[in-house]
C-alpha cells in the first residue's frame, strides 16, 4: 500500500475532532477523548503496536499534560486572585481614564493590554478580559469580541511565558536538538526553542505593523456612524508607534533571552510607554472618534447584557499595588530563567523532576516534567500566594469575605475542562509519535518505521514540494481551530512539521522555519478558534452570536498567513 493510504488514515483520528468539536459542535471534553480512542485502535489494528506499548505512550502523554495543566492553573490562579483582590478591577478603572477616542481604547486595551495578559496568562485570557473592558468603556460588543480576538494573535506563539513554544515543541526537541549538535557541539537543547521563537518574530512581523491599523479601519467601517474606512486609517501613526512601544522589547528579548517572556515584558514595557506617550498627546488624534448612540446600534451587535447593566469600574487600591503580582511575575521569570543569575541551574536539577522511566517496563517510553521549571509554579503559584499577603486578601471589606478560597476554588472549578481535553489530547499525539515503532514491513522508509504524522508528511510533501512553507501555518491555525489552544496545535502538529520538512531534504534551519510557521499559525488561529470565541461571548453575554463573530475573524486569519508564509518560502529557499 502506498503511504498516501497510510496518511489518509492517520489522518482518521483528526478528523474525527474536527467534525466533532466544528460539525456537530461537541466540546473539547467530548470530542478528543474519542479521537484518542481512534488513534489507539488505528495503532493497533494498522500499525501493528501491542496493548502494553499503546497504554505506556498514553500514560507518558498524560504526565506531558500534567506539566501543561499546572501552568494552566497557574494562570487561571493568578488571575482569579486578582479579579477576587479588586486588583483587575483597580487595573480596569485606571484603563478607563487615559484617552476619550475609541480608537485608541482600542489599541490599548485591545491590543497592548490584551498582549501583556497574553504573556502572562494564555490560554485565552486575554479577549476574555479585555473586551468586557472595551464593552464598559461603550463599545458594542460584537465590535469588543472582534477587535479583541483578532489582536490576540502576534502574542499568542509566546503567551502564557513561552508554554505554546517550549510545552508545544517538546515532541520534537530531541530530534531538533541531535542535528543542531552537528553543526555547533557547545549547542544547548534550549537553543532549538530560542531558534523556533527567532523565526517566529520575523513572520509576526509585518502583521505587527498592519493588523492594528488595518482592524481599526475595520472598526470605523463596520461599526461607525459613517461606515469610513479612512476613519480608522487616519490614525495610523498612533498604531505604528503601538507597535513599535510593544515590538522593540519583544524581538530584543526573543532574540537574547528566549521564549518565555517576549510577549509579558513587551507587553508590560509597551503598555508602560504607549500610557505614558498618548497622555502626552504624542501622535494622538486632534479629533474623538466615537461610536454612534446605542439607540443606532445594529441589533446584532448586543447581547442580553445591557449598556445600562455595565458598571463604572472602581480602583480598590493604588495602580502600583494592583500591578505588582504582574511586575514580581516578570521579575521572577528573569531571575530564574537568565543563567547569570545561578537559579536557572537550581530550578531545572533534575532533583526536583517528576515522571517515570520505561513505563510499564516499555523501552523508551519515559516522561519527566521539571516542577519548579513549569512558570505554574514558579512564578504563577509563588506569586499568588505572596499576592494575599500584598493585597491583605485575609481581611473582610468592601469585596467580601474568604476572598482566597474564592480564588483558588473557581481556579480549581475552572480546570474541569482543560483537564480532560488536554489528557486526551496529549495523549493521542503521543501516540502519533509512538507509531515508530512498527514492525509493519509496507510502513519502513529507509530504514525507520513511519509513524502516524510521519506518512501524512511523506505524502504532503511529495504534493506541495517547497511551496509547503507557504501553507505550513495554515495547519497550525487549523490546530489552534480544532483544540482552542496554540500549544495544543504545536503538540499536535510540530512531529508532522519536522517530518515534512525532513522528507523535503531540508536542514537544520529550513526546518526550524517551518517549525516557527507552525507557531506562527497556531497563534493566527486564536482568533477563530471555537473555545476562544464561545469564551469571549460568554461573558460578554453574546451566546448564540459565535458564527457571526467567526465569519468577521475568519478574513483576517486567512490575509494574516499570507506574509507569513511569504517569509517562510524566503528563508527556506
Amino acid at each position: 500500500m502506498s503511504f498516501g493510504f497510510y496518511a489518509l488514515l492517520a489522518f482518521i483520528p483528526i478528523l474525527i475532532a474536527l467534525v466533532l468539536m466544528v460539525g456537530m459542535r461537541w466540546p473539547s471534553t467530548r470530542a478528543m477523548p474519542i479521537a484518542w480512542i481512534s488513534a489507539a485502535v488505528l495503532a493497533f489494528a494498522v500499525w501493528n503496536l501491542d496493548i502494553v506499548r499503546i497504554a505506556a505512550l498514553s500514560v507518558q502523554g498524560f504526565i506531558t499534560a500534567f506539566g501543561v495543566l499546572i501552568i494552566v492553573f497557574g494562570a487561571l490562579l493568578i488571575y482569579y486572585t486578582l479579579q477576587t483582590s479588586g486588583a483587575m478591577e483597580t487595573i480596569q478603572a485606571g484603563m478607563q481614564k487615559i484617552t476619550p477616542d475609541r480608537r485608541l481604547q482600542a489599541i490599548i486595551i485591545g491590543f497592548m493590554f490584551g498582549a501583556f495578559i497574553e504573556g502572562a496568562a494564555g490560554f485565552g485570557t486575554p479577549a476574555a478580559l479585555a473586551a468586557p473592558l472595551l464593552m464598559g468603556l461603550g463599545f458594542p460588543p460584537l465590535c469588543a469580541a472582534i477587535i479583541c480576538l483578532v489582536f490576540n494573535s502576534v502574542p499568542v506563539t509566546f503567551g502564557a511565558v513561552g508554554t505554546p513554544v517550549i510545552q508545544g515543541f517538546s515532541p520534537i526537541q530531541n530530534m531538533a536538538f541531535d542535528v543542531l549538535k552537528t553543526i555547533n557541539p557547545s549547542a544547548v537543547p534550549f537553543d532549538v526553542y530560542k531558534h523556533i521563537g527567532e523565526f517566529v518574530t520575523l513572520m509576526h512581523l509585518p502583521m505587527l505593523i498592519l493588523l492594528p491599523i488595518g482592524m481599526l479601519g475595520f472598526m470605523t467601517r463596520f461599526f461607525g456612524k459613517n461606515k469610513s474606512w479612512s476613519e480608522g486609517f487616519a490614525v495610523w501613526k498612533y498604531c505604528i508607534m503601538a507597535s513599535v512601544c510593544f515590538g522593540v522589547p519583544y524581538l530584543i528579548i526573543a532574540w537574547t533571552l528566549g521564549p518565555e517572556i517576549p510577549s509579558l515584558i513587551g507587553g508590560l514595557i509597551g503598555l508602560g510607554v504607549l500610557v505614558y506617550l498618548t497622555k502626552k498627546g504624542v501622535c494622538v488624534p486632534k479629533d474623538v472618534w466615537l461610536f454612534e448612540d446605542r439607540d443606532h446600534w445594529d441589533p446584532e451587535w448586543s447581547g442580553v447584557i445591557r449598556a445600562e447593566n455595565i458598571h463604572e469600574f472602581k480602583e480598590h487600591m493604588s495602580q502600583l499595588k494592583a500591578w505588582m503580582p504582574y511586575i514580581l511575575c516578570g521579575v521572577f521569570l528573569v531571575l530564574t530563567r537568565v543563567p547569570q543569575f545561578g537559579l536557572k541551574a537550581i530550578i531545572t536539577d533534575p532533583m526536583f523532576n517528576l515522571g517515570l522511566s520505561n513505563i510499564f517496563g516499555v523501552e523508551g517510553v519515559s516522561s519527566y516534567i521539571a516542577v519548579l521549571n513549569l512558570p505554574g509554579t514558579i512564578p504563577f503559584i509563588l506569586v499568588s500566594v505572596i499576592t494575599i499577603f500584598i493585597h491583605g486578601m485575609l481581611k473582610d471589606d468592601e469585596i467580601g469575605s474568604k476572598k482566597v478560597s474564592r480564588a483558588w476554588g473557581t481556579a480549581i472549578q475552572k480546570m474541569t475542562a482543560p483537564t480532560i481535553a488536554l489528557l486526551s489530547a496529549v495523549a493521542l499525539v503521543s501516540i502519533f509519535r509512538g507509531t515508530e515503532a512498527t514492525t509493519v514491513e509496507s510502513l519502513m522508509y529507509h530504514g525507520r518505521g513511519v509513524s502516524m504524522p510521519l506518512a501524512m508528511a511523506i505524502t504532503i510533501s511529495e504534493l506541495t514540494g517547497d511551496a509547503w512553507a507557504m501553507l505550513a501555518s495554515y495547519i497550525g491555525g487549523l490546530g489552534a481551530f480544532i483544540t482552542g489552544s496554540n500549544t495544543v496545535s504545536d503538540l499536535l502538529f510540530s512531529n508532522f512539521q519536522w517530518d515534512v520538512a525532513q522528507t523535503l531534504g531540508y536542514d537544520y534551519w529550513q526546518s526550524i522555519v517551518i517549525l516557527a510557521a507552525q507557531g506562527v499559525g497556531g497563534a493566527m488561529g486564536n482568533m477563530i478558534c471555537v473555545h476562544n470565541v464561545v469564551s469571549v461571548c460568554a461573558v460578554l453575554g453574546m451566546i448564540g452570536h459565535e458564527g457571526a463573530i467567526i465569519r468577521k475573524t475568519f478574513w483576517p486569519f486567512l490575509i494574516y498567513g499570507i506574509p507569513a508564509g511569504i517569509i517562510a518560502l524566503v528563508l527556506v529557499m
